[in-house]
């Protein structure tokens, strides 16, 4: 049953198929995290990849104290699926790409005005609010490709005859300037629990989940105002973030960077925008510890974002690129960009599926095909 899992130590492990591609260097950063002190458990999921220092699609389990570092920038970073009212069968593919290209980047401030939540309404980063940001963020229109589970899918009230929209971005600027603060003073030593330092950090970060949920619902609502309909939020998943936890007899603090919580009833796992996506219900099983209660936030990269441009160039054009052979459409000005969050630079979310399904830490619900991609327009607001 778990011929998936990969034991480096009796506290270090990461979840792969054999048909699942992990680069040696996320393994050896994996190792190299559960070096700090305090560390006790690490877990690699399926979509492990290197990141700057420390890896990504992992969860980290410490005692005594946290890693503001491991959480990362982008504190809050995650998902949420809107179910819209939106009918499959209306659907014009030419009419909503000219609609959500005109669609700036930037939330115009007298819409934001409008919109923003009162709380909002001063914050020194209301600016970004309603915005997607760069790198591996998206808003993607998608339909049911196919219902895995017909009682799962009934009881999670979507409509498989309407579009859903998945929003993927977190705190922007906001999580950037909380963690530049914490490492200008304190660097990657980690902050020990119930210290001032500690407090202030927490308090910090949990107004930037704040924040990234609000930013999410905002694009959401931005995104299904140009195609002339509304929603409703189905699934929202914080995948950067650090929370008080017990695991294995302990107290202390788990760590997900790029990671999805398991103990929601559904989250969505997207593959890239070229590829399928998968609703999944979340299962406790015997090794939902030594997963550490996490499960993978997508297919996870497998090429580094500067090689992607050079291995692609020579075989595709950018509008090449922004049509894919599920036929969906991808809305991105940014040429380096598009090359850098192509298809062919992720690995299959098949085999991250697979590996999750083999070891009893989920039930597919159903496949989401995508229908148009947004990930800039190259109008900036």
């Amino acid at each position: 049953m778990d011929k998936c899992v990969h034991y480096l130590s009796d506290s270090v492990c990461y979840i792969a198929s054999d048909n699942t591609w992990i680069e040696s260097k996320a393994i050896q950063q994996l190792e190299t995290t559960a070096q700090l002190p305090d560390m006790a458990y690490v877990a690699g999921m399926p979509d492990l990849h290197p990141g700057r220092g420390y890896p990504i699609g992992a969860a980290f389990f410490s005692v005594n104290r946290f890693y503001p570092a491991l959480v990362g920038n982008d504190i809050g970073c995650g998902m949420t699926l809107f179910q819209t009212e939106f009918k499959n069968s209306k659907l014009n593919l030419d009419k909503a790409e000219k609609q959500l290209s005109e669609m700036s980047d930037i939330a115009p401030s007298e819409w934001l005005e409008a919109h923003l939540p009162t709380e909002m309404q001063n914050h020194p980063f209301a600016g970004s609010l309603g915005s997607i940001g760069g790198g591996n963020h998206f808003a993607e229109f998608q339909q049911i490709d196919q219902v895995i589970n017909e009682t799962l899918f009934a009881a999670s009230g979507i409509n498989k005859k309407q579009l859903l929209l998945l929003v993927h971005s977190g705190s922007r600027g906001l999580g950037q300037s909380i963690l530049r603060a914490h490492t200008e003073q304190f660097g990657h030593k980690g902050l020990v629990a119930n210290t001032e330092a500690a407090n202030e950090y927490l308090q910090a970060h949990n107004n930037a989940l704040d924040y990234a949920k609000i930013n999410r619902r905002l694009i959401g609502e931005r995104m299904m105002r140009q195609i002339r309909t509304q929603g409703e939020v189905i699934s929202d998943v914080n995948h950067n973030l650090v929370e008080p936890c017990e695991l294995h007899g302990q107290q202390g603090w788990l760590h997900r960077k790029g990671a999805t919580p398991a103990h929601h009833d559904m989250v969505v796992i997207p593959g890239s925008r070229g590829d399928y996506s998968y609703i999944v219900k979340p299962l406790m099983s015997e090794l939902s510890e030594l997963s550490l209660h996490s499960l993978p936030h997508g297919a996870g990269r497998k090429w580094m974002r500067t090689e992607c441009k050079g291995r692609l160039s020579h075989r595709f054009t950018p509008l090449q690129l922004s049509r894919t052979a599920l036929g969906s459409r991808i809305i991105c000005a940014n040429k380096q960009l598009i090359y850098e969050e192509a298809p062919q630079s992720y690995k299959s979310i098949e085999t991250v599926i697979e590996s999750m399904v083999s070891i009893g830490l989920i039930e597919v619900i159903a496949r989401l095909k995508p229908v148009i991609t947004y990930k800039t327009s190259g109008e900036m607001a």
